[in-house]
């Protein structure tokens, strides 16, 4: 699909302040994604109900609205992929991506091309909805660990393709990033430490070829595997995986500070205040990527 007039979403006469304020997402990633997005529910033929049943030149006023509470994210999808269709519409945020919000609460008001607004919509409302639901599990998941100086994080268990907005929901609702690829971090799980001959090895091999900025984390399922890794070095950070929080907190007597700890594995709603008050540093759960609800949304139209 090729779309007549490109927005730019980077352009000085219209700032990105529906962006959460602590989490930048690049405008590339967001053409990227509506330009897909629109293309998939366009198709060939375009919006064929609305053009059949809807006069060329109507206009409308829509308003987006949270139909539950939650946390907003994807605020700047909307207004792209309306942009998109209707670069001249009026929109005006009421509230941005990374706020709180109520049932019932206006999200955004927009006003264009009816044909427009009704052939952005479901694009518009499955990112919004989408994202929104990400923040909001986020939210939930750093709330209930609030009193503890562990912070929440992601993992690359993410929707093809949208890896980078649902990480930045995930910012929105107050979370923190794993790495976004196999090319950012060296990460040695299981199956690494297998096939290189053990944790010695592994570690050893990694540290020998690894740049002085790249990051090397390895994961651990036992407190033998643990002393392994801190015995031979070379690890900045270290994943206790599927340990129960008896474990853990000997796990984090044992690193005693030397390196980073993460837990991971068996992290729930029920679960991460337990693990939390363990003393690890960072808790990651794919959970709030790959399994959060949306969130309820809509977009109403008056003509």
């Amino acid at each position: 699909m090729r779309f007549a007039r490109r927005y730019p979403l980077a352009h000085p006469d219209r700032p990105m302040s529906l962006l959460c304020p602590d989490a930048f997402l690049s405008p590339l990633e967001i053409e990227a994604a509506v330009d897909r997005a629109l293309a998939e529910d366009l198709g060939r033929a375009g919006d064929v109900t609305s053009i059949v049943t809807v006069p060329e030149h109507a206009r409308a006023r829509a308003i987006v609205v949270a139909r539950a509470g939650g946390v907003v994210s994807g605020l700047p999808l909307v207004e792209a992929a309306v942009r998109r269709l209707d670069p001249q519409a009026k929109i005006t945020g009421h509230r941005r991506d990374g706020d709180a919000v109520e049932s019932g609460t206006t999200l955004m008001t927009i006003e264009g091309a009816a044909r427009s607004l009704l052939a952005a919509e479901r694009t518009a409302l499955n990112f919004l909805g989408r994202l929104s639901g990400v923040a909001t599990a986020t939210a939930e998941f750093v709330r209930r660990i609030a009193h503890t100086s562990a912070r929440m994080c992601c993992t690359r268990k993410t929707t093809p393709g949208l890896r980078a907005l649902e990480k930045y929901a995930v910012r929105c609702g107050g979370g923190f990033n794993h790495r976004f690829g196999l090319d950012d971090a060296i990460l040695i799980k299981d199956n690494h430490i297998a096939v290189a001959g053990g944790v010695a090895a592994v570690l050893a091999r990694a540290r020998a070829v690894a740049g002085h900025l790249v990051k090397i984390e390895i994961e651990v399922d036992t407190l033998d595997q643990l002393r392994e890794v801190l015995e031979a070095g070379g690890a900045d950070a270290v994943l206790l995986d599927n340990m129960d929080p008896p474990t853990l907190r000997r796990a984090v007597a044992m690193v005693d500070h030397r390196l980073t700890t993460e837990a991971s594995g068996g992290v729930t709603l029920q679960t991460v205040a337990a693990i939390a008050e363990t003393g690890v540093d960072y808790i990651s759960t794919g959970w709030i990527t790959h399994s959060a609800p949306a969130l309820d949304v809509a977009l109403d139209i008056a003509v």
